[in-house]
């Protein structure tokens, strides 16, 4: 797998051809510490750090200099910190990021109508239809790379391949800011040397599994009987597995794809251990989590709480509910029937709230009764507020406590959000 420091960077020559590969991933470089150094070039061959100002910040993005010291996304700013003492900490602008996202995936829009979003700063295109135009594909990766260049001043780095899982792995062989082909017929050359840790959906645990049986690469992966390896890591895994190593991948690129889950979750300024204040935080993040589900005309059949404790353990638990809802009243009872029957609470980091399974409204059978109509009735009341004065100017009750001090820094997670590495 890439170190995601530029190390191991490969990228294509002008002769290459790219016929076969009409599958593109683009991916902006160091996203978020790109745009904030947007603002400041003196820094931009320094290691810089983008993380929010507290003992307990984790890291939102690293610059490459900065990875070149095992700095990475997502670990604590006080580690990075102690692996690259000179870095620079910058505040984050998640405004700024939103509005050259925008720009960004417009380009892209420009260049074929069969664009995948997967994030704020990623996307699969589909330009076999738009060679005619635009010439080949090696030629609309140089020119997305130009364009974003040009009307951002932001790199991206593009893999182009026939398939999706092809396409995303040569994107990050290609960083920053390089162009990666691979051919159709090159595809195995290219995947079977590569460790195992870099097929799509290998994490540590299955990654030190598939290690101790001495599969080490993507190639022995490959030659590995299929039945071998679902005795290594179980049926569905390793059909998966066996299927990748060796190039196949049926996926589309599909435009449009619909949110698969809406959550909110929060870290603690300090450690959290009294039951009723996060009870009271698992209240509002139902309700907020309510409120996206009703704006964008989803109901949601699964509810899911996470918990990661002061040791770091994280664990996730969760129910299906027989009535989709977009309630916060009854996501509430749901979650926090979750988090009584977890039992024992030791100090709690980070708490969270998600649901998952969406259907738009009106997209399932509709009951005899409807024994939530009244609650239906109050939270829609309350949004038709929300609308009109501000969200937060009418609030449950229990939320009227002292607990709002205690709250550290919150994200929204969402279906196109799930997944950051920020290459």
């Amino acid at each position: 797998m890439s170190r995601q420091d530029g190390s191991d960077r490969q990228v294509s020559g002008d002769s290459v051809d790219s016929s076969t590969a009409t599958i593109l991933h683009v991916d902006l470089d160091a996203f978020f510490a790109s745009v904030e150094l947007l603002d400041r070039p003196d820094l931009v061959d320094k290691p810089v750090v983008v993380s929010g100002n507290s003992s307990r910040s984790v890291v939102t993005a690293a610059n490459y200099p900065a990875r070149k010291f095992g700095v990475r996304s997502a670990i604590p700013l006080s580690q990075a910190l102690r692996l690259c003492p000179h870095a620079i900490v910058l505040e984050p602008h998640r405004e700024k990021y939103t509005a050259y996202s925008n720009q960004v995936m417009a380009i892209f829009d420009d260049m074929t109508p069969i664009v995948e979003r997967l994030g704020i700063d990623e996307a699969f295109l589909d330009v076999a239809g738009a060679r005619g135009l635009l010439g080949s594909p090696t030629e609309i990766g140089r020119l997305i790379r130009r364009r974003v260049q040009a009307e951002t001043r932001l790199t991206c780095s593009v893999g182009a391949a026939s398939t999706k899982f092809i396409a995303k792995l040569a994107s990050g062989r290609a960083k920053p800011d390089g162009l990666l082909v691979v051919p159709a017929e090159e595809t195995l050359r290219f995947l079977h040397p590569l460790p195992v840790g870099a097929l799509w959906g290998v994490g540590q645990t299955t990654e030190e599994a598939l290690i101790k049986r001495g599969l080490r690469t993507i190639g022995d992966i490959a030659a590995t009987p299929l039945a071998n390896l679902q005795r290594a890591v179980g049926d569905a895994a390793g059909h998966k597995l066996h299927d990748l190593a060796n190039g196949i991948d049926r996926r589309s690129v599909t435009p449009d794809v619909a949110e698969k889950s809406i959550g909110h979750e929060v870290t603690f300024e300090v450690d959290m251990s009294d039951a009723e204040l996060l009870r009271r935080e698992l209240l509002r993040q139902a309700d907020a989590v309510a409120v996206r589900l009703r704006r964008g005309g989803w109901v949601a059949r699964t509810v899911v709480l996470k918990l990661r404790y002061s040791d770091f353990t994280t664990i996730t638990r969760s129910r299906t509910i027989a009535e989709p809802t977009d309630l916060g009243r009854r996501i509430y009872e749901e979650v926090r029937g979750i988090y009584d029957a977890v039992g024992a609470h030791g100090t709690v980091r980070l708490i969270g709230v998600r649901v998952e399974q969406l259907t738009p409204v009106g997209g399932q059978a509709a009951s005899l009764w409807d024994e939530d109509e009244t609650w239906r009735d109050t939270e829609r009341a309350v949004d038709g507020v929300a609308e009109r004065f501000g969200r937060g100017s009418l609030r449950p009750a229990s939320l009227l406590g002292p607990a709002t001090h205690l709250l550290g820094r919150g994200k929204l997670g969402d279906a196109r959000q799930r997944r950051r590495s920020d290459d």
